[in-house]
C-alpha cells in the first residue's frame, strides 16, 4: 500500500492573507522569472515593482531585457517577493505569485495609472520611463504560495491578493491628490507610523487597505483599520491615521 504523502501547504487564513498583501505592497523588487523563448529554459531577472489600486503588480521593462522577450513568446511568469533581512535568509517571508504578463496601452486609463503609480514609488524611472523601448506591463495574478516561516506555508487564490474592482475605481480620481496632501501636510505624522523607523518618510500610494510609504531605499506600509471602499471612507481614515483635518 503506497503511502499518502501529507500536504505542506495549508489554506489561507486571514494573517496569511494579510501578511502576503504586505509582502506585495511594501516590495521594491521582486525576482520575475519567464521561460526563454530560445531554449525552453527558466530565466529570473529582478525588476522594480509598484503595484495598481488593486494590488496587480507593475513592471516597466525594456525590449532590450531577456525577460521581454521571453514575456511576448508566452506570457506565463512568475514574481518572487520578499526582502531577507538579518541572519538566516529562509526565515524570513516570501511569497512567489503566478502570473501573466499583459502589456498596458500608455494612453489608456490603465496605462496611465499604471505610470503614475509606478512614478510615485519608483521616481528614478522618470529619466528612461518615456523612451521608446520601454513599456508597462500588468501582471495579472493567478495564485500564489506564501512561505511565511518555518511550518507557515500556504496556497492563496487570485482573490486573496487582489482586491475587489468597485472600490479601487472610487478611489483612483481621488488618490493623488490625497498623496500630495499627506506630503504636504501630514509627513511628520506619516514619519511616525511608519513601522520601520524614524526618517524623511512619503507617501507614495493609497489604497482600500492602506497607505504605501518610501524613506531612500527603504519602504513601509501603513494599513487601514477598516478597509474604505470610497473617497467619503478614504477622508475618514485619513483623519484617523493624521490626527488632524483631511480636508
Amino acid at each position: 500500500m503506497t503511502e499518502k504523502k501529507s500536504d505542506p501547504f495549508r489554506d489561507a487564513d486571514a494573517e496569511a492573507i494579510g501578511l502576503a498583501r504586505r509582502l506585495l505592497r511594501s516590495a521594491r523588487f521582486g525576482a520575475l522569472g519567464v521561460l526563454d523563448p530560445q531554449t525552453g529554459a527558466p530565466l529570473v531577472s529582478r525588476v522594480a515593482l509598484a503595484t495598481a489600486l488593486d494590488s496587480t503588480p507593475i513592471v516597466l521593462i525594456s525590449t532590450l531585457a531577456a525577460h521581454t522577450a521571453g514575456l511576448a513568446a508566452d506570457p506565463r511568469c512568475s514574481l518572487l517577493v520578499g526582502e531577507p533581512g538579518k541572519g538566516d535568509p529562509l526565515a524570513h517571508p516570501r511569497m512567489t505569485i503566478a502570473c501573466k504578463a499583459r502589456k498596458l496601452d500608455r494612453d489608456s486609463a490603465e496605462g496611465r495609472d499604471a505610470a503614475r503609480r509606478y512614478l510615485n514609488r519608483n521616481p528614478k524611472a522618470e529619466l528612461y520611463a518615456g523612451f521608446a523601448d520601454f513599456s508597462w506591463y500588468a501582471l495579472d495574478v493567478e495564485r500564489a504560495a506564501l512561505n511565511g516561516g518555518f511550518g507557515k506555508a500556504y496556497r492563496l487564490r487570485r482573490d486573496d491578493i487582489i482586491l475587489e474592482a468597485e472600490p479601487c475605481e472610487a478611489l483612483a480620481p481621488v488618490e493623488q491628490a490625497a498623496i500630495a496632501e499627506l506630503n504636504a501636510e501630514h509627513r511628520d505624522k506619516m514619519a511616525l507610523l511608519a513601522p520601520r523607523s524614524a526618517g524623511n518618510w512619503t507617501t507614495t500610494g493609497l489604497d482600500p487597505d492602506g497607505i504605501d510609504l518610501a524613506c531612500g531605499d527603504r519602504a513601509a506600509r501603513i494599513a487601514f483599520r477598516v478597509p474604505v471602499r470610497g473617497p467619503q471612507d478614504l477622508k475618514l481614515a485619513l483623519h484617523e491615521i493624521s490626527g488632524g483635518d483631511s480636508r
